[in-house]
């Protein structure tokens, strides 16, 4: 996996106070609002050149979430509502206008709980290599994700994540902290379908063609939002609101800064609001 990386120095960004937490982000480019969200021991960098190509279209506004890149741990677990929590602050805190909110694998659960939560915030909501059932997450990787403990924090110094954090991190001796919170985090079990299916805003699913679920469940997900139940006709007219999209060649862990991501996003942000 590569992870593109930067330096403290080459940061455009600021910091927004908000929900208790000191929120790191950098805004690329002008135009309509789309809010970022990376993965989980990971940073907005990580998303490499794909930033850059969203923001020549969009304002980009690129979030380090709670105890990742430059954003510091605060007293909390790692749960996917409070950090949505987080986002809808830095929404309204930067009076931004109805954004669209994409989020890759954590950042996509981030996504989706603000979308849930705050309908009348986000346009369109975009998940990337996200699933809403920790049943759907093939079984070798529950058992690989089950290893993520605190006492493991020091082998996983050795992963190029780790090397992300460390140049990155306002205190980079809260690795272990993180680690074991990450770790909490997955081993709870989690149906968020009913949820889902109650999403009140467009939304673009977006899967590895070799991601850590199969894809099947992201065809689950959009049948879940009335995708799959009849033909689109010449027109269009039978199309749901909502999109579905399985990116060729990738996995879980390149499809975040692969080159077909971002026309992919683009064309479903592009679309007329019908």
């Amino acid at each position: 996996m590569s992870v593109p990386t930067t330096t403290p120095a080459q940061a455009p960004g600021a910091y927004a106070d908000v929900n208790g937490i000191r929120l790191y982000y950098e805004i690329h480019g002008t135009g309509r609002p789309v809010v970022l969200l990376h993965g989980g021991l990971g940073s907005l960098v990580m998303f490499g050149a794909n930033l850059e190509t969203l923001a020549k279209r969009y304002k980009v506004v690129a979030v380090d979430l709670q105890g990742h890149g430059r954003t510091a741990d605060i007293d909390r677990p790692i749960s996917l509502e409070l950090m949505a929590e987080d986002i809808a602050a830095l929404i309204k805190h930067l009076g931004l206008d109805r954004p669209d909110v994409v989020g890759y694998s954590l950042g996509g659960g981030v996504a989706f709980f603000t979308a849930v939560r705050h309908p009348d915030l986000v346009r369109r909501l975009v998940m990337v290599s996200t699933n809403i059932r920790r049943s759907a997450i093939y079984p070798e990787m529950l058992a690989q994700q089950e290893q993520v403990t605190e006492a493991a924090a020091e082998a996983m110094k050795q992963m190029p994540l780790y090397q992300l954090y460390a140049s990155l991190a306002p205190r980079p001796e809260d690795w272990g902290r993180l680690i074991g919170k990450i770790g909490r985090s997955m081993a709870k079990d989690f149906d968020y379908s009913r949820e889902f299916a109650g999403l009140q805003v467009p939304t673009l699913i977006v899967a590895a063609d070799a991601d850590m679920f199969p894809p099947s469940h992201a065809v689950e997900m959009f049948g879940l939002l009335g995708g799959g139940k009849r033909d689109g006709g010449w027109d269009g007219s039978g199309h749901p609101v909502s999109s579905l999209a399985i990116i060729p060649g990738t996995t879980h862990y390149s499809i975040f800064d692969a080159p077909p991501l971002i026309p992919t996003i683009l064309s479903f942000l592009d679309q007329p609001e019908r």
